[in-house]
């Protein structure tokens, strides 16, 4: 009888020896016991005992593995490896010691598959989700260059600047946003339940209204009729953006594009990509990685299609023999400055140091521009959240006010 139907994977339990005779356990997705066997095999493993792994009566939902899982796994693979704990080792202390479940798993099919025989980089580059070309070519050159502690340090250094630099960004453009959404939503509650009740009560009075309070009272009444289309068209232009920004390049450029432009915002940006570029080109570099080589790395690490293309645009160039310094001249993103340190950094030998000062440079140039525009955008929210809800209390209160007016 056959143990499955289709390609369903089935989980498996084993034990066995390595090649240096230590018993070693692990688990195993395969489509059958037999595929489970050649596998083990493959890896130089003498089998003692392989079964199917018994159902949990209640599963926990999966918890996705963040790049800051990736980021501490590296700090923390490069401090036991630097404290001399073997490899395999490290990777079942920090994979069994890890919070993250799905992460927990992840560390220790790679030991496994260390293990069975593969390099470093060879088992890291089975799972392209979590560990990108620059992580594995960098883990590469380490090993091959008997300095994998070393450039792990690198990487987790690299991995840490890189979500700082990201959260930075991130905070900038959520914040605003998030507030602003809520004023909306808040004020369209008040259209569409507490408005109505105000002019019941006003309809009863019968008596004349403001200009102010009609048009509010009118505006409550359209939003009451057509919620649905509002909700309706939201949902399909989020769905809509979310279409094309996962699938057209053409749309991902125009948006890159507009970020850039928008006041503020856009200046973020431009010095966070110039950050993320120094960052990895001074990585890859240290690495001994070639420019060419490196730079294909260096523009997806970049996070803007924009400095993408262009970064593409100065790997072409650098191949046909033109120097990197005349190379970004050319693509008339990247400041004088930055210019001016990688030509020195080339001529003196030390283009890795240069690129480090011109990273931590923009890196402290993008926090003190979040925190600038943190306390520029306060008062602007303020502002929008007393002309939509003052302005409906206002709206509301006015024939009240007049009412007792004439009562008086």
């Amino acid at each position: 009888m056959a143990e499955n139907l289709g390609n369903t994977q089935i989980d498996f339990i084993w034990k066995g020896k390595n090649k240096q005779g230590k018993v070693i356990t692990g688990e195993l997705s395969t489509l059958n016991e037999n595929v489970a066997k050649a596998e083990l095999h493959r890896r130089g493993i003498r089998i003692i005992s392989i079964k199917k792994k018994p159902k949990a009566l209640f599963t926990k939902a999966t918890q996705a593995i963040t790049t800051k899982d990736i980021a501490i796994f590296a700090r923390q693979l490069a401090t036991m490896l630097n404290a001399g704990v073997p490899l395999v080792q490290s990777f079942d202390i920090v994979g069994k010691g890890h919070d993250n479940p799905s992460m927990a798993e992840l560390l220790l099919t790679v030991k496994s598959d260390i293990e069975g025989g593969d390099t470093l980089a060879q088992a890291l580059g089975k799972h392209p989700i979590y560990f990108d070309e620059l992580f594995c070519n960098l883990v590469d050159a380490g090993e091959q260059a008997g300095v994998l502690e070393t450039l792990l340090d690198k990487i987790a250094t690299y991995k840490e600047k890189s979500e700082s630099i990201k959260a930075k960004v991130k905070k900038a453009l959520t914040y605003p946003i998030a507030v602003i959404v809520v004023a909306f939503v808040v004020t369209a509650i008040l259209l569409i339940f507490v408005v109505p009740v105000f002019k019941d009560l006003f309809d009863s009075f019968g008596a004349d209204l403001p200009s102010f309070t009609l048009w509010v009272m009118g505006l409550s009444d359209w939003m009451v009729a057509y919620w649905y289309y509002i909700v309706g068209g939201v949902m399909i232009t989020v769905y809509t953006f979310s279409y094309f920004k996962k699938r057209s390049k053409e749309f991902n450029y125009f948006l890159d594009r507009l970020m850039l432009k928008i006041p503020i915002v856009g200046i973020i940006l431009h010095k966070s990509a110039i950050a993320r570029f120094a960052r990895t080109l001074s990585t890859m570099s240290a690495a001994g990685v070639p420019l060419v080589e490196a730079l294909e790395s260096v523009a997806g690490a970049t996070g803007n299609i924009v400095y993408y293309n262009a970064v593409m645009q100065m790997r072409d160039e650098i191949a046909t023999g033109q120097r990197l310094q005349y190379a970004m001249v050319q693509t008339q993103l990247f400041p004088h400055m930055v210019v001016q340190m990688l030509a020195i950094g080339e001529e003196s030998g030390s283009i890795d140091k240069m690129l480090d000062k011109v990273a931590d440079f923009y890196e402290e140039e993008v926090d003190n521009l979040v925190d600038n525009l943190s306390s520029l955008m306060e008062p602007f929210i303020m502002c929008i959240l007393g002309v939509l809800v003052g302005g409906l209390i206002v709206a509301m209160y006015l024939p009240i006010f007049k009412l007792g007016a004439a009562v008086g």
